[in-house]
């Protein structure tokens, strides 16, 4: 089933950029949470990582948090650990239980997300809500790019503008592999990349991405003419020399702007590609996994707020 209006990331990039060059997010303020549990799924697993990347924070996934929780037991029971921090763009599916398993551990749970009337929402002891737009599900443009964005404090006007100045090379299209290299300090971004390829091109496209640390361990032993290597910054070492994409970020560029320069060019990978995920995602919406717990499927367009 093929879905035509929707858009590729990059239009979805600049949307967001739009919207929060409007509305700037809230500021999130980290001081109050010492040591805290941070549990997301999915990219809100890599979001808490970037957010918290600069203090001492414990972060959980679906599917290790039960574990974390187990094995954090004693620094629980002595106040040591006092905060759980749930990020969930939909406060639905995995983020209920949870809360409610959080709270079982007498945690102050804290629910980041964008939807202030769901179901974790009322669960939660405290909810900092976020605005977002309407997306094609799985995108999570706005949701997570004003999480970062608020924890950060960067200005959306000026990563648009960068964005608007930037030329893509005149052989971009003819690459069936991308590799992304990015500065060691935004290694949690890499991640986030890595699930847009497996959202967007499955085993169609090759798509990776490392930090420059990352990649000095063997990701470049072999190398290929079909390869484009994009790096935000110089690149001595990978990729074949005429298959190098060096682009020079400002000094002041931090997650936001890092998170929305690669997403943007995902999404020009994807506007020159077979648009596999226009063709597949609302039948996966109906017929693939649920979430824990439900049977209800996913919107193909996520509403915004």
């Amino acid at each position: 089933m093929t879905q035509p209006k929707l858009p590729c990331l990059n239009e979805t990039v600049l949307a967001a950029l739009d919207f929060f060059v409007k509305n700037n997010p809230p500021h999130l303020n980290l001081k109050p949470f010492s040591l805290p549990i941070v549990v997301g799924s999915g990219n809100a697993y890599n979001t808490a990582q970037i957010i918290f990347s600069g203090q001492p924070a414990i972060i959980a996934s679906e599917s290790n948090f039960k574990t974390v929780l187990s094995g954090y037991k004693k620094l629980i029971n002595n106040k040591t650990i006092t905060q759980a921090i749930i990020i969930s763009a939909s406060g639905e599916k995995d983020s209920v239980w949870e809360t409610k398993l959080a709270k079982k551990y007498k945690l102050k749970t804290v629910l980041l997300t964008c939807s202030s009337n769901s179901t974790a929402a009322k669960l939660a002891d405290q909810v900092i809500a976020y605005r977002k737009l309407p997306e094609p599900y799985t995108y999570n443009v706005s949701t997570y790019l004003g999480l970062i964005l608020s924890a950060g404090q960067e200005e959306a006007r000026g990563i648009k503008e960068f964005i608007a100045k930037l030329k893509l090379p005149a052989n971009f299209k003819k690459y069936t592999a991308y590799s992304f290299i990015l500065p060691d300090e935004f290694a949690a971004v890499s991640p986030m990349l890595e699930i847009k390829r497996n959202e967007l091109f499955g085993p169609y496209v090759s798509l990776r991405a490392f930090s420059f640390g990352e990649a000095r361990h063997a990701k470049f032993v072999n190398n290929s003419e079909k390869e484009l290597v994009i790096s935000f910054g110089k690149n001595k070492y990978f990729g074949l020399k005429s298959n190098r994409w060096e682009i020079k970020i400002p000094r002041n560029a931090g997650n936001s702007f890092i998170m929305a320069l690669s997403y943007f060019l995902v999404g020009k990978i994807q506007e020159q590609k077979t648009p596999y995920f226009k063709k597949n995602i609302a039948s996966f919406c109906q017929e693939g996994p649920k979430a824990y717990g439900s049977n209800k499927p996913f919107d193909v367009i996520v509403p915004g707020n």
